[in-house]
């Protein structure tokens, strides 16, 4: 045996023999507590003093007679019982009822039949204040099912009368009902029968109350009644601080878990048990996430290798030692298979632990870097009362700066050109003294090679409670492509307007740009185990140029991202627009996720952004299960082809993009085999005037039930056959699986 596993069985030997220790200690507490909680009550009977008096008595009893509080209260609790047999073997069996109740509701039952009943109560109800100043119904008997479930949560400005005697901490007695002209609200259906509400104190703390009730009124009560619910409230305490798990947590603390559970996927809170001898921590979980287990159960259920030196077990100590929370970056967690990042915080009387897989963690942040890669997009955070700047290393690769050395905005100024100084003095203003959302373009001089960048600047202020600005973040956005490119058009318009032979050259250069822009099939793709072959037809009309495009990409995932669109318009604006939407579709599909989200936030980039709208037809293709699935966004169905026959599949829903904030995209599948023909296509390549939609997609789907040898015969072939006279450009991109 080695000697780490020596290590970890004498840990875990040491762990279950303090358990037991600790188990026997605190039995013997709660004993203790319940004969000076009624040898409490006895003295209140006999000398007719209050609780507090009671209690005073009680210790000055035990000083003079040099035993401790619990012995001399064993002494009058033996006498008192020994002179009434009846009421200690009441007594006897009321206390073994509440030890041995699992939960806050029995423990309601057993206060009711073994000992308020004999009193001649109806009902009993425990209840827990919250932190917010509200109450929570713990557990009750006798009410009914249908009237505790009206009761569950007691709001903090409700005039309910067990909030109220947990307020004042003082008892109420109601022998005759509702005293006139008391408007408390009161739970049960009979306010005029007899009602006695009394604190649950623990360690001088008010946490809730027990309530009693009858369903008749009475003259009053007696002071053997008073005593022995005084004596039953702390037994109740007693109870529900020595382990026994509530119908909510201790205090009622279900808000703040509901909170964790919304955070974290992987989160526990443990209640620690301690001893007086240096021994580490006994942990029970309170609550868990469903992920996690169920709670009641040990730490080390859930956890078995927490026991080993160095594991979870003693990092949790360190937390309850110091008081600080804790981040480990790899901690070993065999319930996430490995390595885990894990947080530890202490919480009320215990701590909250939080995990995820290391692995996704490193994944996630490679993927969110790929995406600020593609997108040339840099972070940055300034703290404006201390003055320190944060950048990523995105940020300083824009700027051509060395990491180390960010650029404040009082000092941005200084990276730009003179002409654009305005610009960033206006965006600074805005955020710094407007306290307001801001941004602006403008160019840089980068520092390493003097090259001028225009970059896009994104910010947003972070204020405290009182209005005060704390801290500013955002964004960079090198857009130098694009600017130029818009740059270039917007020149080659003003040089080509005005005259038949510049309009025929802006049709040529619009053309060439699409041509140039719109992807070739490369062998990446290929490897994926498809072949791919697109044709484009541009528009009759000389002067017109259309925003037609198609794309394929292997995706970092080996996928591969397939795409047809039409960008609504004609010119310069519709290829500008169809540059865009096919750069936003590449950047999001780095992503990983499905078509119809896909889809989705390229609506929102489209509305909110360049106002563009367009129709989209989107797929993503798994080689590995031959699985197609596609979205649609006011598109043209795709033509499948199989054996020789076509056939066009089931359209999900999906209007086209741009055209509202909130559209929502269905996402259907398509199961495909060795041999299967895929064919996307824009409306161009078929519409005719003489010929509705439906008989033109029945003559292409003719059309390709033809054979045509291979791919790229067969993509020429539809595109001859295909005719059209509207005179709109088009696209097609052909898919084979092989």
């Amino acid at each position: 045996m080695q000697e780490s596993d020596r290590d970890e069985i004498a840990s875990l030997t040491a762990l279950a023999e303090w358990q037991r220790r600790e188990l026997d200690q605190l039995r013997a507490e709660a004993a203790a507590g319940r004969l000076v909680e009624r040898a409490t009550g006895i003295l209140m009977e006999r000398l007719g003093c209050t609780a507090a008096d009671a209690r005073q008595q009680l210790a000055t009893l035990a000083g003079q007679a040099g035993m401790a509080r619990a012995e001399i209260a064993a002494d009058i609790a033996g006498q008192s019982l020994a002179a009434a047999p009846a009421a200690r073997r009441r007594a006897a069996a009321a206390d073994a009822a509440i030890a041995a109740a699992p939960d806050a509701g029995r423990l309601a039952e057993a206060l009711l039949t073994e000992a308020l009943s004999a009193e001649g109560a109806e009902a009993a109800a425990i209840w827990l204040l919250a932190p917010d100043g509200g109450m929570e119904l713990a557990g009750e008997a006798g009410f009914g099912g249908r009237e505790a479930s009206r009761w569950r949560r007691i709001t903090p400005d409700m005039p309910f009368l067990a909030l109220r005697v947990a307020r004042q901490d003082s008892p109420i007695w109601w022998p005759a009902g509702r005293p006139h002209g008391d408007d408390s609200v009161v739970i049960g259906r009979r306010p005029d029968g007899a009602r006695a509400v009394i604190p649950l104190r623990q360690a001088g703390t008010c946490i809730g109350a027990l309530e009693a009730c009858w369903s008749a009124p009475m003259t009053a009560f007696s002071a053997s009644v008073r005593s022995q619910l005084t004596a039953l409230a702390g037994s109740c305490v007693q109870a529900l601080t020595a382990g026994l798990p509530p119908a909510t947590p201790p205090y009622s603390q279900a808000w703040v878990f509901s909170l964790l559970q919304g955070l974290h996927a992987n989160v526990l809170f443990a209640r620690t048990i301690r001893d007086g001898h240096g021994e580490p921590p006994s942990l029970v979980i309170g609550w868990a996430t469903p992920s996690v287990g169920t709670a009641g159960r040990q730490l080390l259920e859930v956890h078995s290798d927490a026991a080993r030196p160095g594991g979870l077990l003693d990092a949790v100590a360190d937390v309850l030692a110091t008081g600080e929370p804790r981040h480990f970056p790899a901690m070993p967690l065999a319930a996430a298979g490995g390595a885990a990042e894990v947080n530890i915080a202490p919480l009320f009387d215990g701590v909250v632990i939080a995990w995820r897989d290391a692995a996704e963690t490193e994944r996630l942040t490679a993927l969110l870097e790929q995406a600020q890669w593609l997108g040339r997009i840099g972070t940055w955070e300034e703290n404006v009362r201390t003055g320190q700047v944060r950048w990523d290393t995105a940020t300083f690769f824009l700027f051509g700066l060395p990491p180390g050395h960010p650029v404040p905005l009082a000092a941005l100024d200084r990276h730009v050109p003179a002409e654009d100084v305005p610009a960033v003095t206006a965006f600074r203003d805005r955020i710094t003294r407007n306290q307001q959302a801001a941004s602006a373009a403008f160019r840089i001089i980068r520092a390493d090679n003097g090259g001028i960048r225009q970059l896009r600047a994104f910010a947003e202020p972070v204020t405290e409670p009182g209005g005060k600005l704390t801290v500013v973040r955002g964004a960079y956005q090198d857009v130098s492509d694009r600017y130029h490119t818009e740059t270039a058009f917007t020149l080659a318009r003003e040089q080509l307007a005005g005259s038949e032979q510049r309009a025929h050259a802006e049709h040529r250069l619009s053309v060439q740009l699409q041509q140039a822009i719109t992807p070739q099939v490369s062998h990446p793709v290929e490897a994926a185990g498809i072949d791919v072959a697109a044709r484009y037809r541009p528009a009759s009309q000389e002067h017109q140029v259309g925003g037609d495009w198609y794309d394929a990409v292997l995706l970092p995932d080996k996928k591969v991202l397939l795409a047809v669109g039409d960008v609504a318009g004609h010119g310069i604006s519709a290829v500008t627009g169809m540059v865009a939407l096919r750069n936003y579709l590449r950047g999001l599909a780095i992503t990983g996720v499905g078509p119809a989200v896909l889809l989705t936030r390229l609506n929102s980039a489209a509305f909110h952004l360049d106002g563009t709208m367009a129709t989209v037809i989107c797929a993503i293709y798994d080689p590995a299960t031959r699985m197609l699935r596609w979205a649609r966004a006011g598109h043209l169905p795709p033509v499948v082809v199989r054996g020789g026959k076509a056939r066009l599949p089931t359209l999900p829903a999906g209007i086209l993009v741009g055209a509202g904030p909130d559209a929502a995209y269905r996402e259907a599948t398509l199961r495909l085999q060795l041999g299967d023909t895929v064919v996307l296509f824009t409306d161009g390549l078929i519409e005719r005037r003489d010929r509705t939609l439906d008989a033109a997609l029945t003559d292409l789907i003719r059309f390709a039930s033809r054979p045509a040898g291979d791919i790229s015969e067969f993509a020429s072939h539809l595109i001859d056959e295909a005719t059209s006279d509207t005179g709109d450009d088009s696209c097609l991109l052909v898919v084979r699986i092989r």
